[in-house]
């Protein structure tokens, strides 16, 4: 079995996802980071943006990720989020009328949570 961490992705509601993982994207206010098994250990602010969890059985999960803290330690990965859903329950045609919307009210950060759920499912 290849080396592996423990993944909590977690928001201020719900665990949102929780598993082993090869590597773990996400993006920090330090910029992008990948995550892999043995890495130093690390804390830092996650900006919004999707993450990509590439998991233990090879499989890929993305989530829409707004805002939190990412901490790891020990091959034990927290990404604590203030926000966050998984791509495979975002509605794509309910985040487009979302952006239609903020853009049309000038709304920046309600235009950049549908641009940011939008390149979550696109990624998937």
């Amino acid at each position: 079995m290849a080396a592996e961490l423990h993944v909590e992705l977690v928001a201020a509601d719900r665990n949102v996802w929780s598993g082993g993982a090869t590597l773990v994207i996400a993006r920090t206010t330090s910029g992008d980071i990948g995550v892999m098994p043995g890495h130093q250990p690390l804390l830092g602010v996650l900006e919004s943006g999707p993450v990509t969890i590439r998991t233990s059985d090879g499989g890929t999960v993305v989530a829409a990720v707004h805002g939190g803290f990412l901490s790891f330690a020990d091959n034990k990965l927290s990404l604590l989020a203030e926000i966050a859903e998984l791509a495979d329950e975002i509605d794509t045609q309910r985040a487009e009328r979302a952006l239609e919307r903020a853009k049309a009210e000038s709304d920046a950060a309600a235009e950049r949570r549908a641009e940011i759920r939008l390149r979550a499912v696109a990624a998937r």
